[in-house]
Formats: C-alpha cells, structure tokens, sequence
C-alpha cells in the first residue's frame, strides 16, 4: 500500500476558498501601497549564501534553508572532513545557495545591481513566500508569504511618517484593531553607551526584544549571560520598564540619554515622526494613540527588532483583538547596501506577514462576502442540443462581467445542482424544450426557489 502523501511541516495547502482570502489581504495591501507610489518587483527564490549569510545576525543566519549544490556535491569533501562532522563547514563546501530569509536583503542586492536604472527614491513593494527553518507552532511558519514595501535613496523622515500611514490604512481596511509599536536603534545604542557597554549593543537589543516572551526575569538573565555586570542590568530596568505618554517617555529618556549624542539623534527622529504625523492627523500625538490614526501608535523602548541591519527608526504591529505574534514590522536600515558595495545609499521598509494576518482576519471572520468571489450563475446541461441552445448565453453572461460556468458533463439534474449547492452558487439556468421554444431561459435563484423565464438581455439584468 503506497504511503499517505504529505507536506513539510510549517507548510500549508491552500483551496479555492482560502486563495480568496489570501487574494483579498494581497489586493487591499497592494492598493495601498500604489496610493503612495510603490510599484512592484519581484526577486529569484534562491539567493547566494554570500548575499544572505550575516545579515540577519547570528541566530538569523541558523534559519536560513540551504541548497545543497547540483551533482556530486560530496566530490571536493575529504574523507577527514565528513568523519569530523563540523557541519558549518560542509555546508559552506557544499551549498553555494539558500532560499531567501526575508525581501529586504534580496531587495537591497537587487537595487546594487540595477542601480543604473532606478529613479531615487526608488519605491518598491513585493509579494513573495520566504523561508525560515524555525520550529512551526500557531501562526509561525517555515514557509509564508511576506509583503513589502520600501524606499531607498532618501534619507527624509516623511517616509518613516508614510509607513506608518500605510500600516494604520491597511488595517483600517481590515477591519483590524492594531497596536502600532515604534522605537528608535539610535537610543538603544545610546542607552548601550550610557551604562557602559556599547561593545553590547546586540546582546542587549536580542535580549530586550524577548521581553514580551520570557519577561523581565528571564531577560536580565540573559543580560548577565551575555556578559553584563548586575550595575548595567540594573541601570536598565527604568529604561526597559518606562511608562507614561509617548511625549512624557521621550522627555524621561532624553534625560538619562543627555551625555549620548547617538541616542539624542534618535529622540530627535522620533520626535520629528510623531509632531508629524500629530499635524497630519490632529493633536492628539502627545497621548498614546497618533491623533485621528484609526490605530494606536506607542513608544516602545522594548522594541528592538534583533535583525542588525536596523540604524533607525523601527516598527512593529500587533492584533489587539486575538493572540497572534507580530504581523507586520520594518525600520530604517541605512548601511544595507553598504553591504554590497554601495555605501552611502539609505532605506525605509515595513513587512506585513500576510500569514499572519490570514489567520487574524480567520480568528475575528473579517472577510467581506464579496471578497470570496465564486461562480455566480451556473447552466444545466440536458444534453447536446440544449448546451449548443445555451453556448450564446453563457458567453453573453461572460461578456457582461458575471462569472458564469456551464456544467460539462451529461448527467442528472439532482448532482448539477448539488454541484451549485456546493459552490455556494446564487444562480442556476435551465433551458428546456420550452425555453428552446420561446428564445429564453429559465433563472432559478438559488435561495429564494423563485424561478423566471428571460430573455438574454433580461437575464443579464436580473443577475446583476
């Protein structure tokens, strides 16, 4: 007996109904984002390990799906090396290539190489799946779509302002209640700096972003793990632990930060984001929701996005109405492409996790009715002469815009209506005899019985 088949673990299949839904998040992103002038590209699934390796830091780099080379790829390994096991040493002797992590590294590599035809700022969105070997639990997965957006070639904050629009429009549109987290890289060096430890700077931002996670405990832990005194731990915990309004949390830090020029830049960049958006949306900036932003926008020095390539502004998204990780997330990343030869050169992006946001929208049963677009008029098949009768009114039906299918086979009326019944189909048209007769057809609405005979043109109408 031939095996069950399957799928890899943190994989999914998705059906007509679910592609819907997944339609529905991609086109309202997508409308959004070309509101702000995005256009869109798209990147090979498969990246070199030298463009993907030590861009997302150290436990990043462990999640990346490699390839193992075409061919023989044992043939350049000794017999030494394979009995030795050091299994990061084969993999760099046998895999050239990886899937890709995320779209921001394969985006700042594509803008490297196309730089010669791009308009900057250049402003790009994509929709593509990515890969990470991470251990699968609810609403995280080792494969899932991510949709991004980003600027490059321009340092101005108002795009940091404009992702914060985009983010707060999309989930309008949802329907979803959001919590909008920001903070700044520049004062987390700065508080780095200030308690004496600035050669820790991504310990201390790789522990304090699990605060939500593991707790204060647990962090401060790990802080000691990675080599601070309990004096440095200590002078973090007001800064971790720091509440209040975003301006009064601002004032607060650009006290303890006042020796830091670094972390004095990020307050500064903070406050120029939120004075912004508070004169585009109201007056409201200084309490914790962005003035008429339909979402709250929170300071939040916890944030710290562990991937190292993040030199400004960064951001995160969570659901407010249902247990989920985050699901959208970005900042500002001015040495990426650095990375790749081309100094100098600043971007601005934001992530939504489509995924996530499927199993949000499923959670609080969001999708508008229309969004799950099905047939909307079926025709009976009675056998060949009433099919070549029907032919011209299906395609007539089609010609108006309405989604219409003609069952193909020959059989008994009980399994084609089924078939409607199962497909949720509003409209079924029968032509008999009769109707041959009289140049019309007869439309039964599905949910009401009521069946009318028409002409094409009326049946056109009533259907829309």
């Amino acid at each position: 007996m031939a095996n069950k088949p399957s799928i890899p673990k943190g994989t999914r299949d998705f059906g007509p109904v679910e592609m819907a839904k997944r339609n529905y998040i991609f086109n309202t992103i997508r409308s959004v984002y070309e509101l702000y002038g995005f256009q869109q590209i798209e990147t090979p699934a498969q990246e070199t390990l030298q463009t993907l390796m030590g861009k997302y830091g150290e436990e990043g780099d462990k999640l990346l799906f490699k390839i193992l080379n075409s061919g023989d790829y044992l043939s350049k390994i000794t017999d030494d090396e394979l009995t030795e096991r050091n299994t990061l040493r084969l993999a760099s002797k046998i895999c050239e290539k990886g899937l890709r992590y995320d779209l921001t590294v394969p985006f700042a590599r594509y803008v490297v190489m196309h730089r010669e035809e791009l308009q900057l700022p250049f402003k790009r969105y994509q929709v593509q799946p990515v890969w990470r070997a991470d251990r699968p639990q609810k609403g995280r997965y080792r494969e899932f779509y991510q949709f991004d957006g980003d600027v490059v070639g321009s340092d101005s904050l108002l795009n940091e302002v404009e992702l914060m629009q985009i983010v707060d429009t999309v989930f309008s549109r949802f329907g979803v209640r959001v919590q909008i987290k920001i903070n700044n890289r520049k004062i987390l060096t700065g508080i780095a700096e200030v308690i004496g430890a600035a050669d820790k700077i991504v310990d201390i931002t790789v522990a304090i972003d699990k605060l939500d996670k593991i707790g204060i405990d647990n962090v401060n832990q790990e802080l000691r793990e990675d080599g601070l005194t309990d004096e440095q731990i200590e002078k973090l915990q007001p800064i971790i632990m720091l509440e209040g309004t975003n301006e009064e949390k601002l004032d607060t830090i650009a006290q303890v930060l006042k020796d830091s020029e670094t972390g004095l830049k990020g307050i500064e960049e903070l406050r120029f984001i939120l004075s912004t958006l508070g004169h585009v949306c109201g007056d409201a900036i200084a309490t914790k929701s962005a003035g008429t932003l339909h979402n709250e926008l929170q300071l939040d020095l916890t944030l710290a996005r562990g991937l190292s390539y993040y030199t400004g502004a960064i951001f995160e998204v969570k659901a407010l109405d249902t247990p989920m990780g985050s699901i959208s997330g970005g900042g500002r990343y001015d040495n990426l492409t650095g990375i790749f030869g081309m100094p100098g050169l600043s971007g601005v992006g934001i992530s939504f996790g489509v995924d996530r946001i499927y199993d949000v929208l499923n959670a609080l049963d969001l999708y508008p009715k229309d969004s799950l677009l099905t047939t909307q008029v079926l025709f009976i098949n009675f056998g060949e002469k009433e099919t070549a009768y029907c032919m011209p009114f299906v395609a007539h039906c089609r010609q108006a815009g309405i989604r219409t299918e003609l069952y193909p086979d020959i059989v008994k009326m009980k399994k084609q209506m089924a078939y409607a019944n199962a497909k949720q189909i509003p409209f079924v048209v029968l032509a008999g005899e009769n109707e041959i007769n009289e140049g019309k057809v007869t439309l039964k609405n599905m949910v009401t019985g009521e069946q009318t005979l028409l002409t094409k043109e009326e049946l056109i109408n009533a259907i829309q």
